[in-house]
Formats: C-alpha cells, structure tokens, sequence
C-alpha cells in the first residue's frame, strides 16, 4: 500500500468555508470557538470537559444496552475520561465509504490523546432519529469491471425515524449479483445477509454491520433513538425550548456574520425555525415557532407542554450536535465537509447551552485504488483532477496517447506553424486597416477551432481503433469518479471489501494521518 495527497482545493465543490478549516484554520477559528482543528487544541478541550459522575453512570448504563462489553466501555466509566465522536445516517449496507473514513479518523484521534496522556475513546452516534428515507434506502457499489450499480430498497417510510424502518426486502441478492466477480465478493455478501435480515431494523442492522467492519477496532455506538438516551438528551432539550427565540436570533446572525466573511449557512434559518421535531406515533413531525407558540400540523403547542415531552423531541441538524455532546464527554468531533460547516452555526448553541464546544476534526478523505488502475493512470499520464471534467474528456485525454507519435508530430508541427503565420499576418494587417485585423482575429479562432477539432477527432479514432483502452477508460471512470461523484461519496466500502478483504479497514487505518489535510489517494 502507498499513498500520496492532492489538496481539497482542487476537488470539485469544496466550499471556502472548508478549504479554510483546512489550510487557513486562523481564518475560520472565530467561527469554532477560536480552536484550530489540531491535537494541541483537542488536548485543551478535553481538559475543559466537566462530566459529573452521576451522569457518566447513565451514560455508560445507556451503551451497556447495544455495546458488548469491551475495554473502550470500561475506560470510559472511569473519570476523566473524553470521547472523540463521529457519526453518519443508518444507510442501506453501510452508506458511503466515508462512513468507514470518519469511524477511522476517530479511533486515530481517540489513541493519540491516549498516548498524550488524556484516555480517549471513540465513539459512533448512528443517526437513527432521521426521517428522510430516500436518503438511505440505496447504495452505490460496482462489478469487476468497474460498473456503478444502484441497489435501493423499495417502500414508503414518510416521516418515520429511519432507524426504526423494519427491513422487508433489502436487495442482499443483487449485491451478491454485483460482487460475484471480486474476490472476497461471497464473504462480504454473507457479513451483509446476517445483518439485513428481513424483520431487522435499518439501524440495527446499520451498526451491526458497522461493528463488523471496524472489528479490529474497539468503537462504542449510540443509537439516540433507545429510551435510556432520550432520557439523557431531554435536559439539553429543555434548555433549547427554553432558550429558543434567543437561539434562533443569534443563527441569524452568525448566517449574516459567515456570508460577510465570504462563506455561506449550510443550514437554513428563519424566525419561525424551532431546531426540534416532535417524536409522536413513530413519527418525526416537524414543528415551526409562531412567538412563544410551535405549530404542528394546525395545533398550537405551548412551551410549556413541549418542556414536559422533552425526552420525545428530536433535534435538527443543527442541535443535533449540542444534545449529542451534552451527553457525551465530548472533546472532539469527527465530520464531513457539511458536518464542519453545520459546527460554524452550532457554535452559537454551544456557548448559549453548553458553555463548551468539541473541537472540529475533517476526517481523512480517500479514493481507492488497485494496482491495475494505479498502473494504467501511469500509462496514460493521468491525475486526479483529469477526471473531474467527465467521461468525455477522459476519453480523449487518453486517446490523445494512442495517436501515432509521427502523426502527433505533424499535428502539433502544422500547430506552431500556424500560430506563428497567423501572427505574423495579424502584425502586418491591423496597420493597415484595423478592421481586418479584427476580421483575421475571428477568423484565426476559426481555424484554430478546426485544428483542434481534426486533433481530438484523431484521438477518438485512435481509441475506436483500440477497445482496450477505451474499456480501460471505462474502467477507471467507473472506479474513480462514478456518476460524476467523489468515489468516497457514492459508492459503499462493500465492493472494496469484496476486492481486498475483511480487513481492508485495519489496512486505510495506517494510511489516516492526522498531520495532513489533504485527501489522499491509496493503491491497495
């Protein structure tokens, strides 16, 4: 295995606001608490984390429901002890490889404040509260030959918590249709099958497979959903219902605060915004603040009535991250690019509710390779960025190298003996009347475009005349940018499990350099 780095900046849709948590931290700090994104800073606010010991009790009671009983339970029943927290919605097989990305990134931090004195461990929160099913029921996975495939699970699930969604069909046997021709592809399927059970819930089956995958790793989870957690967030609840007219003036304000520094609100906030949503029927419902009153669905709720059903609200994205870390010793959280702008605007629940914020740590990005692809990117001279344009203009990238060197020759020879004849031409007629210089000017684009036409046409015979490259191109596309998307982003860790093996994630886990922002390219 050997990696190397491309910088975030030259990935497609990475905002200012997280190219400047990365490489500009000082520019951003004001917006987190004034804390940079490094261990030193992680450090700090573990120091500052006040956990009362009657409350770690009902922690630890609380994850002895769903965590078998491990040293990383153990540690943290003991005083002192911090976590570093990172999470994901209960998507179909797992969601996004990044899924996998940020549960790693999380035990590299929890083991480096432990070797620095300060016991750490790491901890998933599954995202079972969520209600948006159409962004969990399917996956991304591919073949042998780098295909994208889409795997989804039909069914109506509207405003239902997805982590409760009981599993009728999950597609187990097309993704063993699709991993048949990789290597571990029958044991990977088998690890699915025994978690997505018909009659299991999405998030069981979520963190179930998740413990598999990270088996080398000691990660405790938290699914919000249990009562025993509820209980836990309803007094973060209560001071937020409480508190929420002044929450919401001062997300209005820290909306206005970032777009003048030149970033933007990952999260949209108006005045009638509440931040919760009522659990009721096993239901998400969605409430709006009119004054001191919440409208649901025509009823008016007073605070009051909402302060005494505090263990059923549920947080929007938002306060979500406040309940969860006033539950949690929380030093540090582990997210994606949205999840670190989302940390922009929670500052300000922090410091109303809290008094304290977790330090934002990006997780490490990867986009995986075999060797077979490291080398054909070699061949044909081909970079990260160079894929960012779309399949088209791969294609013709590589064709390019396919084009006969004598024949490239003449191209580029009738190329600069253009360019200087026309130059040349251009010197002596804009002289003599400058309204034929313009003439020649668009004319010249013309000719130019011409050329360039016969050049890329040229590439595209030559790859015609080739099937391999074209299938090699194909290929590539399909493992490194599929769906002109992130590979990180679509596809499921499944295929590169089925391509590697089980313990694929011990293998990335070396790779995850806390030291280095960049994201990072692994041949496997």
């Amino acid at each position: 295995m050997h990696c190397s780095c491309v910088r975030q900046t030259e990935l497609p849709h990475t905002s200012p606001l997280f190219a400047d948590v990365l490489y500009r931290p000082d520019r951003a700090a004001a917006f987190y608490g004034n804390r940079l994104h490094d261990i030193d800073a992680v450090l700090t606010a573990a120091r500052e984390v006040e956990f009362p010991a009657e409350k770690r009790a009902a922690l630890v009671a609380a994850l002895r429901l769903q965590n078998p009983e491990t040293p990383s339970l153990e540690l943290l029943a003991q005083p002192g002890t911090v976590a570093v927290v990172t999470g994901q919605q209960v998507g179909l097989f797992s969601g996004p490889a990044y899924t996998i990305y940020k549960a790693l990134t999380a035990v590299k931090v929890a083991e480096t404040l432990s070797a620095r004195g300060v016991p750490a461990v790491p901890v998933f929160w599954l995202a079972t509260e969520d209600h948006d099913f159409a962004e969990v029921n399917h996956v991304w996975v591919f073949d042998s030959d780098h295909r994208p495939a889409k795997l989804e699970m039909r069914r109506s699930a509207a405003a239902q918590p997805v982590g409760e969604v009981a599993l009728a069909t999950p597609p187990v046997r097309e993704l063993r249709a699709h991993l048949r021709g990789l290597p571990f592809g029958e044991e990977v399927t088998d690890a699915v099958e025994e978690c997505y059970r018909p009659g299991n819930t999405m998030g069981n089956a979520f963190g179930e497979l998740l413990r598999k995958l990270l088996g080398h790793f000691d990660v405790l989870q938290v699914n919000p959903m249990l009562p025993a957690f509820r209980e836990l967030a309803a007094p973060c609840l209560r001071a937020a219902v409480e508190a929420m007219p002044d929450l919401t003036t001062g997300l209005l304000a820290r909306n206005e605060e970032l777009k003048a520094a030149g970033y933007h609100a990952q999260v949209h906030v108006e005045d009638h915004t509440s931040l919760v949503f009522l659990l009721e029927n096993g239901r998400r419902l969605a409430l709006r603040r009119h004054g001191r009153e919440y409208v649901l669905n025509g009823p008016r709720l007073q605070p009051e009535e909402l302060l005494a059903r505090a263990a059923s609200l549920s947080p929007n994205a938002l306060l979500r991250p406040v309940v969860q870390d006033s539950m949690l010793p929380t030093a540090a959280y582990v997210g994606g690019p949205a999840e670190v702008a989302y940390l922009a605007q929670s500052e300000i629940i922090y410091r109303e509710l809290l008094g304290r914020m977790p330090v934002a740590i990006p997780r490490t990005g990867f986009t995986l390779l075999d060797e077979r692809s490291d080398k054909l990117l070699a061949r044909y001279g081909l970079t990260l960025p160079d894929f960012f344009h779309g399949e088209e203009v791969l294609r013709e990238r590589i064709s390019a190298k396919l084009v006969p060197p004598q024949l490239q020759t003449a191209i580029h020879e009738t190329t600069t003996t253009l360019e200087a004849a026309l130059a040349r031409l251009e010197a002596e007629v804009a002289p003599f009347d400058p309204t034929l210089g313009i003439a020649l000017e668009r004319s010249g684009r013309k000719i130019r475009y011409q050329l360039g036409k016969i050049e890329r046409k040229t590439g595209r015979e030559a790859l015609r005349r080739d099937a391999r490259a074209a299938r090699d191109a194909a290929s590539l596309y399909g493992l490194i940018y599929p769906e002109r998307h992130l590979q990180e982003r679509i596809y499921s860790i499944l295929p590169f499990l089925a391509k590697q093996g089980l313990d694929l994630a011990a293998q990335l886990y070396r790779a995850v350099d806390l030291e280095c922002p960049d994201h990072r390219l692994v041949v496997l």
